[in-house]
C-alpha cells in the first residue's frame, strides 16, 4: 500500500507536510498499533466504550496514515467529540481541546505572552540599567544593547501556549479535538489553515514552530454555519448520522449495561419511532443513552404509558415536542413493542 505522506506519531522520526506518491509506507513498525487496521480500530474503540461504524474506523484510518485531520459533522450528540475522546484513550495520548465560540481569536487557541513575567524582568531590567550599559560610549551602542535585551521579552520563555500551540509541542503526540468548529468566525477558520496543513504555526516574535509529532486532529461541527472549501480541502470529511436501530442497540448495550436486553430493544425501538415525528428537535444517540440510564435507575424492565410520560424530559428537550408527542404515546408505544418482539 502506497501513502502520499509518511506517519508522524513516532518519536525521533523527522516530520515532511509533503511526500512523493511513489514513497513506500513500511507496516512492520505499525504491527502492534491500535489504528494498524480498520478491523482493528472497530475493536480498540469497542474496547474503550464506543461503538464505531465501518465508515467511522475507515476514516480514522486514513486520518492517521494520511496525516490528514478529520472533519466530523453530524446532529448534535451522535458522538463526534466522543469519537476524539475515546480515540485518545485507546492510543493513551492526552487529549487536548479547544472549544471554538465567537470571537475567539490566536490569543486564546494559539499563544500569549506572559505579561506579569514580562513586567518583573521589566522591573529589574530598569533597576540594572547603569550596570547593563556600562561601557557603551554613544548612543548607537547603547541602543543596541537595549535592543538585545528586548528581544529576550519576547522569546519563548515569556511564552504562554494555549491549546493548539500545546499540541504542537507534545513530546509523544496527543489528540487535538477542536470542538465546534461551526461556532467560530471565518477569520479563525482562516487563521486554522495552516495549522491543518502543515501542522505548524507562525509566531512573527519567534517564528515558525512545527509540530515535534503531528497530533491526530479532530474537528466537528453541528452544521450551524457553512465552513470554507479551504478548511474542507485540508481535512477528510466524516458524516456521523443517526443510527439505525441495530447498531443503536449496541451503543446502548455498551454505554449502559445494566439494561435488560428487552427493553434495551424496546427503549430503541421507542426512540427510533420518535424521529419518525416532525419535531424541533428529535432525540439523539445521547438522549437515548440517557434515557436508558434513567429507566434503569427507576428499575423499569417494561416501557409503560405512564413511565414513559414521566420520562419523556430525558429524550425530548422542548415543551412543544412533549406536548406533540403525549396524545401519540400508546400508538408509539404498541409499534415500539411489536417492532422489539414484546408482549
Amino acid at each position: 500500500m502506497r501513502f502520499g505522506m509518511r506517519f508522524g506519531r513516532v518519536a525521533g522520526r523527522p516530520f515532511e507536510s509533503q511526500r512523493p506518491l511513489t514513497v513506500q509506507l513500511s507496516r512492520t513498525s505499525l504491527a502492534d498499533s491500535p489504528l494498524s487496521s480498520v478491523e482493528a480500530i472497530i475493536a480498540g474503540l469497542a474496547g474503550v466504550g464506543y461503538i464505531a461504524s465501518r465508515r467511522i474506523a475507515t476514516a480514522l484510518f486514513m486520518a492517521e496514515h494520511l496525516q490528514k485531520p478529520v472533519l466530523v459533522e453530524g446532529t448534535a450528540g451522535v458522538g463526534k467529540t466522543e469519537l476524539a475522546i475515546a480515540t485518545a484513550t485507546l492510543l493513551d495520548l492526552p487529549l487536548i481541546r479547544l472549544q471554538c465560540y465567537e470571537g475567539l481569536d490566536e490569543s486564546k487557541a494559539l499563544y500569549e505572552w506572559k505579561y506579569g513575567k514580562q513586567l518583573l524582568y521589566t522591573q529589574i531590567l530598569k533597576d540594572r540599567m547603569g550596570e547593563a550599559l556600562e561601557g557603551a560610549h554613544s548612543m548607537e551602542a547603547a541602543m543596541d544593547r537595549l535592543h538585545g535585551m528586548g528581544d529576550l521579552f519576547f522569546s519563548e520563555g515569556f511564552l504562554e501556549p494555549r491549546p493548539l500551540l500545546k499540541a504542537l509541542q507534545s513530546e509523544h503526540g496527543c489528540v487535538l479535538l477542536i470542538d465546534e468548529i461551526d461556532k467560530s468566525d471565518e477569520a479563525f477558520e482562516a487563521f486554522l489553515l495552516e495549522m491543518l496543513s502543515a501542522f505548524q504555526a507562525s509566531i512573527p516574535e519567534i517564528g515558525t514552530i512545527k509540530a515535534k509529532i503531528p497530533p491526530l486532529v479532530f474537528l466537528t461541527s453541528n452544521n450551524v454555519r457553512d465552513l470554507g472549501d479551504a478548511l474542507k480541502r485540508r481535512c477528510l470529511h466524516l458524516h456521523i448520522p443517526l443510527p439505525d436501530a441495530h447498531l443503536e442497540e449496541r451503543i446502548v448495550a455498551t454505554r449502559v449495561p445494566g439494561v435488560e436486553a428487552q427493553l434495551t430493544r424496546e427503549l430503541v425501538a421507542f426512540v427510533q419511532s420518535l424521529r419518525d415525528i416532525e419535531l424541533r428537535k428529535v432525540p439523539s444517540i445521547s438522549e437515548t443513552v440517557d434515557w436508558a440510564r434513567a429507566l434503569v435507575l427507576l428499575h423499569a424492565d417494561a416501557l409503560s404509558p405512564d413511565l414513559v410520560r414521566e420520562t419523556l424530559n430525558v429524550l425530548l428537550k422542548f415543551e412543544q415536542d412533549i406536548v406533540a408527542v403525549e396524545p401519540k404515546l400508546n400508538d408509539l408505544l404498541g409499534r415500539a413493542s411489536e417492532v422489539s418482539g414484546g408482549e
